[in-house]
């Protein structure tokens, strides 16, 4: 399995279908394994709570979900990164990938992309990663 860490605009873009949807459902399907760190998460929760979704329901679902541990590895520490200088809040997915070892950063943020490679790390968007594990170059 891709250790990915798949960034906040792709996971939400996920629910309205396209290129994020499709990077989702390699992870469903277990040809990936989702890299979580705590920042993460909580990210997620936070975007998805101010898209208006029921706490209550669709992401105490989500939570359980990752909970399961479904194709899922989680880091509780991560190193201290300064990468992406323009957007600092983008630097945990840095942190989580190198803490867990993703080959993968999966994201729609242009800071991000700007990065490219960091370490043994592959940052690319949805698109691009799909035309990769299509190759084969995973």
């Amino acid at each position: 399995m891709i250790r990915t860490v798949i960034d906040t605009n792709v996971f939400v873009s996920s629910f309205f279908g396209g290129k994020p949807r499709r990077v989702i459902d390699l992870w469903k399907n277990g040809q990936l394994l989702l890299c979580l760190s705590a920042d993460i998460v909580d990210e997620y929760v936070a975007v998805l709570q101010r898209l208006g979704l029921d706490p209550q329901k669709e992401i105490d679902t989500l939570l359980q979900f990752f909970a399961k541990g479904y194709h899922i590895v989680f880091t509780t520490q991560t190193p201290a990164l300064n990468i992406v200088a323009e957007d600092p809040d983008d630097n945990k997915f840095l942190e989580c990938a190198v803490a867990l070892g993703a080959g993968f950063i999966v994201s729609g943020d242009k800071t991000l992309l700007a990065v490219k490679n960091y370490m043994h790390i592959k940052i690319r968007s949805p698109h691009d990663f799909l035309m990769t594990v299509d190759r084969g170059g995973v």
